[in-house]
Order: C-alpha cells, then structure tokens, then sequence
C-alpha cells in the first residue's frame, strides 16, 4: 500500500496562535474572556470518538423488497483498477462544475483519466480510462485516512493546553471583572463624601442668614435712626450685589460661549471622524466585496486543511450493476450523473444521507452511519447503493437528484420513472485492529462535517459506449453474471 505520510499542520498551528493570542489578551488586563472553540473543536483532524460503533452490538437492520417472479437477477462487474495510478483531487465537477477544490476534501477516482472541476461530456468522451472493457465513466468518492499515534498524543495534548489557557482565561477575566466593581464602589463613596461636605457647608451658610436677619431686627426695634442707617446700607449692599452679579453673569454667559464654541468643535470634528471611519469601512467592504477568499489546494502529500494522515487505498473496488426486484431495466443514457448519499448532512439535513458502513461478514445483516469497529480486525466496507429510477428524459437535473431517484419500498418505481441498471460501489479496507479501536481512521469531508461518518458519498457519471451499455442490460435482465 502506498504511503502518504505528510502532515498539513497549519490549520492546528492557527489554533494555538489564536489560543495565545486569547491568553496575552487576558494576561494584559483586558476583562474579555476569549477562547478559540471548545476541547472537541481543537481536535483539529480526528473523527469524534461518538462516531465509532462495536458493530457486534448493532441489531440487523438489512431489509430488502421481496423479488418478483420477473425480477431481473443478473449482475455486470467492471473492473476498474484500485486507483493505481494515484489520480486524486478535491473537485466534482457534477455538484460544483468549474470549481478548483469545489469539495474541499480529497476524491479517489477509478475509471476515466480526466476527471476534474472543468470535466464535461466531450472531455469526457475523449479521456482515457482504467477501466479493462473500455468504459470511460467516472467513478468517484472521498478517500480514508488514518492518523499516526503520534498525532493523537500531540493533539490530545494541544486539548489538555487549551483547557489550560481556557481556564486562565477565565480567572483573569473574573478578576478584572472584581477590580472593575471595586474601581466603581470607590467612586460610589467618594461622590457621597463629596456630597455630605457640600450638605455641610450649605447649614453652616442658612444658620449664618438666620443669624443676620435676627440681628438686624433687633438693631430695628431698639434704635429707629440705627434701623434707617442700616437700611441705606442694605440698599447700598442690594445694588453692589446685584451689580456683581450682572458682572457675573456676563463672565458665566462668556464661559457658557466657550464651552458651547468647544463642543461645537468637538462635535465638528466627531462629525469628521465619523465621516472618515464610515468612508474607510465603505472602502474596506469594496475590497472584501472584490476579493473573494480562495479555497486551500492541496499539497505535495494530497493533504487539505482539516482532512490530513496517510490515504488508505481500498484493497478492493467492485463495480456492480444490478436490476430490478420487479421487473426488466432499460439502459441508462450515455452522461447521465447519478450522487450517492450526502456531503453535506449537517446543513442538509439527512434526507438524502445513507447508511453506508459495516465489516466484512455483515454486508447482509447491518449497514450503520457510524465507524464500525470489526471483530477479530474484520476488514471495514463501504457499501454504495445508488438511485435507479431515471425520469426517462433528463441526465441532471438542478439539484442533481430529482431526474434519478430511489425505487420505492416495494422495490418499484413511481409512475413516470424507469427503472436502470443500480449502480451497487463496495469499497473494501484493510484497516488495523488498533486503529479501529482507537478512532484512528476518518473519511474526507467539507470542514463542517468534521469526518463525519453519514456524508459518506460518491459520484458516477455514465460514459459507457452504447455496446457496453447494451451488453450490461442483456446481461442483468438475462439473469447472467458477467465481469469485464
């Protein structure tokens, strides 16, 4: 088996650098408690260890529609090769036509030699194929990897460093929050003080005017002349006050000027920045709006961000086509695609997601959407089933799905649909004991699904000559057993 052992650490070194970046950020005095995800993100590349099943506890669950006395019985096996020829890349051109790393995970390809983004049906028709019989249809799914032990031991101990940081984080937040509410309850008793001393001195001035007005009276009832000297004084005192104020209220009105000049300046220049700030965000959205963001390609070792370890070749790939439990099929027309299960679950929902995995020894019994862990290291199986009733017209359709759909439970197609050869990929895997047990292995996905088992998927686009075709359908509804 050959070997792909480079390692794409970019996407865990970011995480760190994110990490510790949260931590200065904390250690600093900042009172922001920032994290980069929880411990089950900082996994980084492995599958979650949820998605591993011991599939000797699994109960049967295989349950096919009962055969009809015309059943087409027979099946037609190509042989394509195991991708000898290492021809890999994270395109589809079904479900993403034209797009570099469309899939954003890695795809095994067996039988035609041009398959990429910019694939159609005259590059198609011209490329070459690994196919013995000659059939130039494109056969594709995303690969297994496994994890080196060492990877675990380093991821295990970049989740222990980050809970570490987390917690750190955490702390320093709860003690900035504590110096913050005491900064404020000291402000708090200041502005009382502040206000009893102003109480004070606003009773020691009121027991000063009721002092004066008690005096006064008296120097009125004891010396009439005295009283009339005293009024003339407070006459005298009535005008220096109110002058004094008049000069006081000029002085006021012309500090009010100022401070009313200042805040218009400063809501001037406010206005200014404000404009300035909305004028560069406007610019900033230009450039976001112009630059799309490019999406990783992979390396030297087929590694992509998120989905890295050593490529697993299949120790087996049959490509089976298969009829009908109820009755005849007819042929397929040349180029039509056919999908094969969800890559998308998480966002999709599960409505077109299969059950796809089991162990050798339990294809007739149990298919899961979980990592089977086998008996006895077991070999672990993929098992396709694809859509096989063709609305008779069209070879895609917008959603890639509704020109081709799956017969219902009895085995027959809705009216209107007919039913063609099934399309049945079994990829077989010689996958440790150790490494089944220990999580160790994961299928390629879009980041979000995080290896997840239930986007499992595969492609299949006919190019199959009309005599290959032709020799196919003979051969299933004939009821033969033919390999080519």
């Amino acid at each position: 088996m050959a070997r792909y052992s480079g390692r794409h650490r970019i996407s865990r070194r970011t995480k760190i650098a994110t990490l510790g970046l949260g931590l200065a950020l904390a250690v600093g005095g900042i009172a922001v408690w920032t994290t980069a995800g929880d411990p089950g993100q900082a996994r980084a590349d492995l599958a979650d260890k949820s998605f591993f099943v011991d599939i000797t506890t699994v109960q049967p669950n295989v349950d096919l529609p009962e055969q009809q006395n015309d059943a087409s019985t027979g099946t037609f096996t190509v042989d394509c090769g195991k991708n000898e020829n290492e021809h890999f890349n994270p395109d589809n051109f079904i479900a993403q036509p034209g797009v570099r790393n469309g899939a954003q995970h890695l795809h095994d390809y067996v039988g035609n030699l041009t398959t990429n983004a910019d694939s159609n049906n005259q590059s198609l028709q011209a490329g070459g194929t690994t196919c013995k019989n000659g059939d130039k249809s494109a056969y594709f799914w995303p690969v297994i990897r496994i994890e080196d032990e060492e990877d675990v031991a380093e991821n295990e101990q970049q989740q222990q460093q980050q809970q570490g940081q987390d917690n750190a984080g955490q702390q320093q937040g709860q003690e900035n929050a504590g110096q913050q509410k005491q900064g404020q309850n000291n402000d708090a008793g200041q502005n009382n003080n502040q206000q009893d001393n102003d109480n004070a001195d606003q009773q020691q001035q009121d027991q000063q005017q009721s002092r004066n007005r008690n005096g006064g009276n008296q120097n009125a009832d004891q010396d009439r002349d005295g009283n009339q000297r005293n009024n003339l004084v407070q006459q005298g005192s009535l005008r220096a006050a109110q002058n004094q104020g008049r000069d006081n209220d000029q002085q006021g009105d012309g500090r009010q000027g100022d401070r009313n000049n200042r805040n218009q300046n400063n809501g001037d220049n406010n206005d200014q920045r404000g404009q300035n700030n909305n004028q560069q965000n406007n610019n900033d959205q230009q450039g976001n709006e112009e630059e799309a963001p490019e999406l990783d390609e992979p390396n030297a070792e087929n590694e992509l961000a998120g989905n890295d370890g050593e490529i697993q070749r299949p120790a087996d790939v049959d490509l089976q086509f298969r009829g009908s439990p109820v009755g005849e099929v007819v042929a397929m027309p040349k180029f039509l695609r056919i999908l094969y299960g969800d890559a998308k679950v998480s966002t999709n929902g599960t409505k077109n997601a299969r059950d796809s995995w089991t162990c050798a020894g339990f294809e007739d019994r149990v298919l899961i959407n979980k990592y089977p862990i086998c008996p006895n290291g077991a070999p672990v199986k993929r098992i396709h089933d694809f859509p096989s009733c063709w609305d008779g017209e069209n070879i895609d359709s917008e959603n890639h799905r509704d020109h081709i759909i799956y017969p219902q439970e009895n085995g027959q197609c809705k009216n209107g649909f007919k039913a063609v050869p099934q399309l049945r990929i079994t990829l077989t895997y010689n996958i440790p004991q150790e490494v089944q047990e220990q999580g160790r292995y994961k299928v390629d996905s879009f980041p979000e699904e995080e290896h997840n088992p239930f986007s499992d998927h595969d492609d299949f686009a006919n190019v199959m000559s009309n005599q290959i075709m032709n020799r196919l359908v003979d051969c299933v509804n004939e009821g033969r057993t033919c390999n080519e």
